[in-house]
């Protein structure tokens, strides 16, 4: 789909949902002022959960594909065919596989070393930005409870004014209030489940990562040793 097929289908979709749209214009007006930072704190969830989409996608690779692509650069070339390698290939892991490289002629312990180290910067840089969502989900509903109360405020402070307790009163009153609440939980449960999601990204990334650092070490003692890394059913 072209960039005129996105925005017709956009147009339609939002044609077909203006009622929907409509709707929830509607009650964030009537949610009153507590509405804009509960809004606010949903845009700042929402972007940094994009960068963070954006940013594992391009740490995310085929890690068997390139791990034997490392091996058969270790069988042919060497460390430095090997280096060649990660440094044409994106992705957390060609980032640690580089720098366990790069001190391999220290010998074997020297490059475990350099994997660990480079390892836990690499996992940081992967869980960056995740704890602004976190922070985004603990503030969501209590602006929404804030704004519930303030808005019970409001309801009381009218029945005081009109010295009755009418139902239409109290209910409108009551309904406005819980808007806030509403729009609050539902922020927090979108934000929440992106977060999850992430986490769930970031721990596939990181196994991947582990798993594949012992096999380089290994490939690193056979290549010492004067031996092939690769078997015939990685070539294939």
């Amino acid at each position: 789909m072209d960039l005129a097929g996105f925005i017709t289908f956009f147009q339609q979709a939002v044609a077909g949902n203006e009622g929907i749209l409509n709707w929830l214009q509607e009650k964030y007006v009537d949610g009153g002022a507590f509405m804009h930072p509960i809004l606010a704190t949903l845009i700042f969830g929402l972007a940094f959960s994009i960068e963070r989409l954006w940013t594992l996608n391009r740490a995310s690779v085929n890690t068997r594909k390139f791990l034997v692509s490392v091996k058969k650069a270790l069988d042919e070339g060497g460390v430095p065919a090997a280096l060649d390698v990660c440094a044409n290939s994106r992705g957390s892991i060609a980032s640690v596989f580089q720098a366990g490289l790069m001190r391999a002629d220290e010998g074997i312990d020297a490059a475990e070393k350099a994997i660990i180290s480079f390892g836990a910067i690499e996992m940081a840089f992967l869980e960056r930005g995740l704890v602004w969502i976190s922070l985004a989900i603990s503030i969501a509903p209590l602006l929404g409870f804030t704004g519930t109360v303030q808005g019970m405020i409001e309801a009381f402070d009218a029945i005081k004014e009109a010295k009755n307790i009418s139902p239409e009163i109290v209910a409108g009153g009551i309904s406005i209030a819980l808007l806030t609440t509403l729009f609050g939980l539902v922020c927090a449960i979108l934000l929440q489940v992106l977060y999850n999601y992430f986490v769930s990204r970031i721990d596939r990334l990181v196994i991947d990562m582990e798993e594949s650092s012992i096999e380089l070490i290994d490939a690193l003692v056979l290549i010492k040793a004067g031996k092939k890394t690769t078997k015939p059913t990685d070539k294939k």
